[in-house]
């Protein structure tokens, strides 16, 4: 984790090209906080990545790829994108820069896919040159296809050995998230090219596809690498309760739907299983359910109460919830931004020492948080 001064240079450079934003100011247990609107406009956004030089590139997930430079939305798509279906939840999803994208321009984008045996979700790495993208390659595809438009996921994050995991959801058919000769329903774990990573469990045992990492997972939409362990941490959607804040590890069944802590959206028990042997228990859940979607550590400078805790955005609940954990427990819950009345889709750590936030709507923001008033 770089030094909090070392961000806060950064972070002056990065918000040097910000034009004046509207803001609004909201309270929490270590003080008030405020939250900028830095653009408007985007069509149900989805991911958001920060450019070196200080622009960010936005998804939406009707299928373009957007950028703001200076605080300003360019109006035209960049083009490039791969071909891709809308249909339900699915569309353009994670964008997400390679490790060393300043010196290969190299991004990768997860998104639905339709083919004659139906959609999925595929991951394509392009290199971004001139405000478009090259050399789109194809480099994961999840097997096998279905007709049903639900759990794409499509969450990606990179560990500290540049290896590249891809969540999966079980596309709405929970059986198959138990099913390790299928794709659905869990995290893989590949290298930029597509391979299946050195370690893998699948690798050395034949019936688990050598790309996996782990299963028994829903609908993972959050992702991200803990500043000081590199674990990689996730949370899931369950049905009507029992979303659940998960960290990787390898080979580990994390029980989707043989144990869960929500129920069927009728009503009626999926299992009456929340616990057993050889299945991960999460480490946090909700119930009633959140619908939690992107996550963030917060490593910035301005709240230092604030420093390691987990912050999740809620669709549902419409609302942003910190965490403060440590020795594997959640001590302390605040529900932030409860007034604010927006679905938010993605929680980015941003290189300038805010967060930066998306929410899920037809009229998109981007959001811009920091501490003061």
């Amino acid at each position: 984790m770089r030094p909090l001064r070392q961000i806060a240079m950064a972070g002056s450079l990065f918000l040097a090209g910000l034009p004046m934003v509207s803001a609004q100011t909201f309270s929490s247990d270590a003080g008030q906080f405020r939250l900028e609107t830095v653009a408007t406009g985007l069509e149900h956004p989805w991911s958001l990545a920060f450019l070196p030089d200080g622009a960010m590139l936005v998804t939406e997930r009707a299928g373009r790829l957007r950028i703001l430079r200076d605080g300003v939305l360019d109006p035209d798509a960049i083009p490039g994108v791969p071909e891709l279906v809308v249909s339900g939840q699915g569309g353009l999803l994670d964008v997400l820069l390679h490790p060393d994208f300043e010196k290969n321009r190299t991004l990768f984008l997860s998104y639905a896919h339709r083919g004659d045996e139906g959609m999925t979700t595929r991951v394509a790495k392009a290199k971004f040159d001139q405000d478009r993208l090259e050399d789109v390659e194809v480099i994961f595809e999840a097997r096998p296809r279905s007709s049903k438009s639900r759990h794409f996921a499509g969450r990606m994050e990179f560990d500290s050995d540049g290896y590249l995991y891809v969540a999966v959801g079980d596309r709405g058919e929970m059986d198959r998230a138990q099913d390790t000769s299928d794709d659905a329903g869990g995290v893989h774990r590949i290298t930029v090219n597509g391979e299946p990573a050195p370690g893998n469990p699948g690798l050395d045992n034949p019936r688990v596809n050598d790309t996996f990492f782990t299963w028994g997972n829903r609908n993972i939409q959050g992702m991200t690498i803990h500043p000081d362990t590199g674990a990689i941490w996730t949370h899931e959607h369950g049905p009507r309760g029992g979303d659940e804040i998960n960290i990787l590890r390898a080979g580990t069944n994390y029980g989707w739907p043989e144990i869960t802590y929500g129920i069927d959206y009728s009503g009626i028990p999926i299992t009456l299983d929340t616990e057993k042997e050889g299945m991960a228990q999460p480490l946090h859940y909700w119930d009633p359910s959140i619908a939690p979607s992107g996550m963030a550590f917060y490593t910035g400078p301005g709240r230092p109460e604030w420093q390691g805790d987990l912050f999740v955005g809620a669709l549902k609940l419409q609302k942003l919830v910190r965490l403060s954990i440590s020795d594997g427990v959640v001590r302390e819950e605040e529900d932030l931004l409860t007034d604010l009345g927006a679905r938010i889709r993605d929680v980015r750590m941003g290189p300038d020492g805010a967060l930066w936030l998306l929410t899920d709507d037809s009229e998109g923001k981007v959001y811009r948080l920091l501490p003061g008033q």
